[in-house]
């Protein structure tokens, strides 16, 4: 799904979310959950259901506070990587590069 400056909202189970991505596979969800828990944000996991066994398990990810927007939070450079020293960029986000370096405004 990426980053979207569409801010969705909703439900897992009985808790009020914003969702953060859908249907994505388990290695994403770790690192999504692993980096927005570092950030201090309480992460709430879906397993989306399947229609077979044969069929990857999707995870759907949220979290609880209701303002967050992944795409805002990156641009205004407000998450920490994993380790907490470097900006997440978009690159990061996306699990393009390790490199926080180059800004999403840097022209090649």
């Amino acid at each position: 799904m990426g980053l979207q400056g569409k801010h969705m909202f909703g439900a897992i189970g009985e808790q009020r979310v914003t969702f953060v991505e859908k249907k994505i596979g388990s290695d994403r969800m770790e690192f999504l959950k692993k980096l927005l828990e570092c950030n201090g944000f309480e992460v709430i996991v879906q397993e989306e259901k399947r229609k077979s066994e044969e069929e990857p398990q999707l995870y759907t990810v949220g979290v609880t506070d209701m303002v967050f927007n992944p795409t805002v939070y990156v641009f205004q450079r407000r998450l920490k990587t994993i380790d907490g020293k470097h900006i997440v960029n978009q690159e990061y986000w996306n699990q393009i590069s390790e490199d926080s370096k180059p800004q999403y405004w840097k022209n090649s």
